[in-house]
């Protein structure tokens, strides 16, 4: 997972507003919700004419969570696609052996080979088997993060994801539990590599426990954001762990899990959306979705809620009715 301060389009939506009132001097009856709202600044200008300046006040929360994550924490198709997800890298991981390549690109390795580079990965040797997660909205569901945005309105704040880091309590997402104990009894070893603060590690890993995960050791099978001068970025840190270990197969939400190239700040978005389904690129990493590499699904935040209207739906895609108004 990788937060950033998201604009509405990375981070939950605005809370919606939704009034009613209770007079009984209006027709004795209710009234529709947008008559309700019409009213509204009426009755606020005369309550601060009678009493003086009005006193701000917290919006009330919206009825329903922005359609992200009624799609991710409540749906029954985004727990079926995890579900799938931990099921097929489960099935990947114990069926590949030892010895060859791992799955994490070779230190100046391109995403798609040509004449002057080719697509390298880190060699396994005779090390033991890994399996690579990211944290967040992979391993674990931060719902209770999310409730907090979803009920005030308000997107990403460092403070509150630093006190959530410490004091929350995710739970871990569908066929993650039951997938990490047959990783373990296949004698493959899970390692989180996450943007989490190295400050909350301790936190971190009683996190991961308390979900039912297993148990995470800081430095060995737990990584985290501050552990090297890399920032967020987590080739270094993938590395570190390919040093280690014959990594068989990696998972997250987020392309920044598999290749920080991906991220890079001077890709747009219809590039990077290329660049991930490997359209017209030879020799491209993109052979190993479902073959070493696992993408779980994340609409609620981070990079992949990006794009203008004219980017996400460009002129030969584009229909308008023949019919009606235009």
């Amino acid at each position: 997972m990788l937060r950033k301060a998201m604009t509405p389009g990375g981070a939950p939506a605005q809370a919606g507003v939704q009034g009613r009132t209770s007079r009984a001097v209006i027709l004795g009856s209710r009234l529709r919700r947008g008559t309700a709202l019409l009213l509204l600044p009426l009755a606020a200008c005369a309550t601060t004419n009678a009493t003086g300046p009005a006193t701000p006040s917290v919006a009330p929360p919206a009825a329903s969570p922005p359609a992200g994550m009624q799609w991710l924490y409540g749906s029954g198709e985004g727990a079926a696609l995890v579900t799938q997800s931990y099921r097929a890298l489960v099935a990947f991981a114990t069926a590949r052996k030892g010895g060859g390549d791992s799955v994490v690109l070779a230190e100046g390795a391109p995403l798609a080979g040509g004449p002057t580079a080719a697509v390298r990965f880190q060699p396994c040797g005779d090390k033991p088997r890994a399996v690579v997660f990211d944290a967040d909205e992979t391993l674990l569901w931060n719902v209770g993060f999310e409730y907090w945005a979803a009920r005030t309105g308000r997107g990403y704040d460092r403070a509150v994801w630093t006190d959530w880091e410490r004091t929350g309590h995710p739970v871990a997402m569908p066929g993650a539990a039951e997938a990490l104990a047959r990783l373990r009894a296949a004698g493959i070893t899970p390692v989180v590599n996450t943007n989490r603060s190295s400050a909350s590690a301790a936190q971190t890993a009683a996190a991961l426990e308390a979900a039912g995960l297993g148990h995470f050791v800081h430095g060995d099978t737990l990584l985290l954001q501050g552990d090297d001068d890399a920032g967020s970025g987590k080739d270094k840190r993938r590395a570190t762990i390919a040093a280690r270990y014959c990594v068989v197969a990696m998972a997250g939400d987020n392309l920044g899990d598999f290749s920080d190239q991906f991220n890079a700040k001077d890709v747009p978005v219809a590039q990077r959306r290329d660049l991930a389904a490997a359209q017209g690129i030879e020799g491209s990493v993109t052979a190993l979705w479902g073959r070493g590499w696992f993408l779980m699904p994340n609409p609620v935040y981070g990079p992949s809620i990006a794009g203008d209207i004219d980017t996400i739906f460009p002129p030969e895609w584009r229909w308008m009715p023949t019919q009606g108004e235009q």
